[in-house]
């Protein structure tokens, strides 16, 4: 159980970073990026009014979505060995499946009430979902489960 942690935690850390860098360099330095992931919590309004504590609270909103991501990929891979066998692939496809479940399901289910469909198409987006998010979920958990270098 201690590797299982390890892969969500350090899987969780990583991703979100990457996700936390791209964000950054995709839609601005401001305090606007992580205010909106704290809108999903608690609206427009309070999040954009909030200054740097929404701004924090966003930042802490993210890597908590981050890790129940990985956590997701972990534990599926308890049941679906192949997913840490063909780590890259795995990683790469569960970008596109973490980009399209925060499209379809989070993000219209949250206080921002973004449409179910259909979904945003943004290509930069997708491919950092896949590259900087998916595929270090994947790679950190095959390390941390199965041992050994973090190959595929």
């Amino acid at each position: 159980m201690k590797s299982l942690t390890r892969a969500i935690l350090w899987g969780g850390l990583l991703a979100g970073s990457g996700d936390l860098v791209f964000a950054f360099g995709y839609y601005g330095m401001s305090l606007r990026v992580f205010q909106t992931v704290a809108a999903g919590l608690i609206g427009k309004e309070a999040a954009f009014g909030g200054g740097a504590a929404t701004f924090a609270l966003g930042v802490v909103l993210h890597y908590g979505i981050a890790l129940i991501w990985a956590g997701i990929f972990c534990f599926a891979a308890l049941r679906l060995p192949a997913l840490l066998r063909s780590a890259s692939v795995a990683g790469l496809a569960y970008g596109l499946v973490v980009y399209f479940g925060m499209n379809t399901l989070v993000l219209p289910l949250s206080a921002l009430h973004t449409p179910f469909w259909p979904p945003k198409l943004d290509a930069a987006a997708i491919a950092a979902h896949c590259v900087l998010f998916g595929f270090p979920i994947a790679l950190v958990a095959r390390r941390c489960m199965l041992g050994g270098p973090a190959r595929s």
